[in-house]
């Protein structure tokens, strides 16, 4: 009689999407020349807002913002990306706090800008319990389950670059026989896994779409026969290293949209970094030189305002 019933075993399970692990594909694969350590120039990624837009989250995971949820969600996002080493990431939930340490030191305001901001919101979120009861027996399962929606923009063109949603799942189980065994209480541990596995979905896609575009810095100015360009140590930029000098291409209006195009730059030059300096990211430069092309008309006038930089086939 007892062989008939359900046996039971305590398990804990936490379903993640197939694609939820943060992998290489083949395309960055190729990018990276030493195993181990990541190269090409780090992008510069500030987590804006992850908001709980969801009535299951705002009943008790709230805060003075009302937005507990949403917090973890960010911290979570920000955390793996970071694991990367592929993006120097910036602070933006919390800049106020950073800010008024800096003015006990008498320090002024961080100024250092992002190439791109990710936004984004918790839609769905909730859990629910099934029991599974025989003649001697009773399992108890708890499954909670998140989804996500993001968005990365560009912050140079304010252009939507990606938009993607993730979702995932994380359950738990007990039971007993004839009384004998685990009995299940609530387990808060399932939310927290359920939004770590949802954002883990997007992870991936995240990661190549940030890197996809080109990296782009800029020339701040020319002092004893060198370029001083953006970017230093914490950017992946050593000396060697080569990269392209463009001047931007004519601003055109599509009638049909209204928006503004930058047509393709004219690559002018190829400069070579003598050196990098500074020792954190706001404050990071890189010392160049000339190694083809002409920049005496921009040097002579020392606007640079027109010009930029993009990393060079040899790179």
């Amino acid at each position: 009689m007892l062989s008939a019933c359900a046996t039971v075993q305590k398990s804990e399970e936490h379903e993640v999407p197939k694609s939820s692990a943060v992998v290489k594909s083949k395309s960055i694969e190729a990018k990276e020349a030493n195993a181990g350590k990541p190269t090409g120039i780090k992008r510069k990624v500030a987590i804006a807002r992850f908001t709980n837009e969801t009535r299951y989250g705002q009943s008790f995971f709230i805060d003075k913002d009302n937005n507990r949820i949403g917090k973890q969600a960010m911290d979570i996002l920000s955390a793996k990306l970071f694991q990367t080493g592929k993006f120097i990431m910036l602070e933006r939930a919390d800049l106020s706090k950073i800010d008024d340490e800096l003015k006990m030191k008498d320090h002024k305001k961080l100024d250092n800008a992002a190439d791109y901001i990710i936004l984004g919101s918790i839609t769905e979120f909730g859990r629910k319990e099934v029991s599974d009861v025989g003649l001697f027996s009773r399992v108890k399962k708890q499954e909670a389950f998140a989804r996500v929606h993001i968005r990365i923009v560009d912050v140079s063109t304010g252009e939507i670059i990606y938009s993607d949603e993730g979702k995932g799942t994380a359950f738990s189980e007990a039971g007993n026989v004839m009384g004998v065994g685990d009995k299940a209480g609530y387990d808060s541990q399932l939310n927290d896994k359920a939004i770590d596995a949802a954002i883990s979905d997007l992870a991936s896609n995240i990661i190549e779409h940030m890197l996809d575009k080109p990296w782009r810095g800029y020339i701040l100015d020319y002092q004893d026969g060198n370029l001083i360009i953006s970017g230093g140590k914490s950017q992946n930029i050593k000396a060697g290293d080569r990269f392209d000098v463009y001047v931007q291409g004519k601003k055109v209006t599509n009638p049909q949209t209204h928006m503004t195009i930058t047509l393709p730059g004219k690559k002018l030059a190829t400069i070579e970094v003598v050196t990098t300096l500074g020792d954190r990211p706001e404050n990071e430069v890189s010392l160049t030189k000339i190694v083809s092309g002409n920049l005496d008309s921009y040097i002579k006038s020392k606007d640079f305002s027109k010009l930029y930089i993009e990393v060079g086939a040899s790179k």
